[in-house]
């Protein structure tokens, strides 16, 4: 089962592509400031091991002409928190354990929405970003079990979370990609160790 999602916010619609098999072990929402190439791939791989998948961009196209508007931590969460609000009442979803992967700047939102939500979101993965932008208090009650992947050309990635960690409860870990690696077998082996099965209803 596939579908387009939307979401209708003041400054425009965001579009999703949810992807569901069935007896899917569980959701993985793919959150980027916009939707990617790369996002297809991951997608196409966590749906091959078994995964739903909600890949959703969470700026509209108005807002993307706006230098600053990917550094707006506070509304990055508001959306994340709408999203989640759809899958939550979605009756596809509503019953798969949800895990989020993150990339770039969507990195220190995720980090907030997964201390804010422990219960719904219960792994992560991030590739890239500052994580410490995300705060001290989210640092802190995060619980979810946490990968960084790190591009070997990324200086800064690293050096934020190595400043976070030692402010992190959860169970964490980072790798360092090769130069043109896929990020999806480590996300796969990520969600297969840390995230319950279910199934589709």
């Amino acid at each position: 089962m596939n579908r387009h999602i939307t979401l209708n916010t003041p400054s425009g619609t965001l579009h999703g592509y949810l992807d569901c098999p069935e007896q899917a072990r569980g959701l993985a929402l793919l959150a980027r400031i916009q939707r990617t190439p790369r996002d297809e791939i991951v997608a196409a791989g966590l749906t091959a091991s078994g995964y739903a998948t909600l890949s959703m961009g969470l700026l509209t196209t108005r807002e993307l002409n706006f230098a600053d508007a990917a550094q707006n931590i506070p509304r990055l969460c508001q959306r994340l928190l709408a999203i989640l609000g759809l899958l939550a009442n979605d009756g596809d979803t509503e019953e798969l354990p949800l895990a989020l992967f993150a990339a770039g700047d969507a990195t220190p939102a995720a980090i907030r929405i997964a201390a804010r939500r422990d219960q719904q979101a219960r792994v992560l993965v991030c590739h890239g970003g500052l994580i410490d932008r995300a705060g001290l208090q989210a640092l802190k009650f995060m619980t979810a079990p946490l990968l960084m992947l790190f591009d070997a050309d990324d200086s800064f990635g690293p050096a934020a979370f190595h400043r976070a960690q030692t402010r992190l409860r959860a169970t964490c870990d980072e790798q360092t990609l090769l130069a043109g690696e896929d990020t999806t077998p480590y996300i796969t082996a990520w969600f297969d160790r840390h995230l319950p099965a279910a199934t589709c209803s």
